[in-house]
């Protein structure tokens, strides 16, 4: 991402009149987004439910706030006591292993800087599998919410994530992209841990393209 960024303004640069729109990791993308948080919180309101657990893939951001960012405002205000999980690639551990600074978007330093948890403009990392989540950095107000507690980040190795798609393939007939599939481990094991400890939670994620 980090590169196609860097590509993508390097050509509106060249070209008279050309505008370039990030669509990513901007915190005006991420509200953009939302409309996937505000339609699962319409079909939740169908069922009678609501989440215990928000969980999603993170790679610049966009996917997992556009589905939690609504759910976390309705914490915020109501005082709720909604868990949320974003889940990243070992192998490009942004918001667990990554500096919160000043850093570019790209990997050329043609953008402005934005506060974010990152690795560096120059990290590359190795080639994974999940390349949606290849990214240096993470989307500012995700770093933020991640410094404040609400958001709580865990890295998964690829073979873990994997193993979770083959499970997800064979119990919902639905093969999972490599990025959704790190949200499905996440599911796994939250189901896991609250059918061990003898409790019923609603958890929500976003099965991404």
């Amino acid at each position: 991402l980090g590169i196609a960024i860097s590509e993508a303004v390097e050509t509106a640069v060249r070209q008279p009149g050309a505008k370039y729109s990030l669509g990513s990791v901007l915190d005006a993308v991420l509200m953009h987004q939302t409309v996937i948080g505000l339609e699962a919180e319409k079909q939740l309101a169908q069922a009678g439910v609501e989440p215990d657990i928000v969980i999603g893939c993170v790679g610049g951001g966009s996917n997992f706030a556009g589905l939690s960012f609504p759910f976390i405002g309705r914490r915020l205000k109501n005082n709720l006591k909604t868990r949320f999980i974003a889940v990243e690639p070992e192998a490009c551990p942004s918001l667990t292993r990554g500096e919160l600074r000043y850093d570019h978007g790209d990997s050329v330093g043609l953008t402005p800087l934005l506060y974010m948890h990152t690795l560096g403009m120059d990290f590359v990392p190795p080639s994974i599998h999940a390349g949606g989540l290849r990214y240096h950095g993470m989307a500012p107000l995700v770093s933020h919410l991640v410094t404040k507690g609400i958001i709580e980040p865990r890295a998964y190795s690829q073979e873990r994530v994997f193993s979770a798609a083959q499970i997800f393939l064979n119990t919902e007939g639905i093969l999972p992209a490599p990025e959704s599939a790190h949200a499905v481990a996440a599911v796994i094991d939250e189901a896991k841990r609250a059918k061990e400890q003898g409790r019923e939670e609603v958890i929500l994620f976003n099965l991404s393209g």
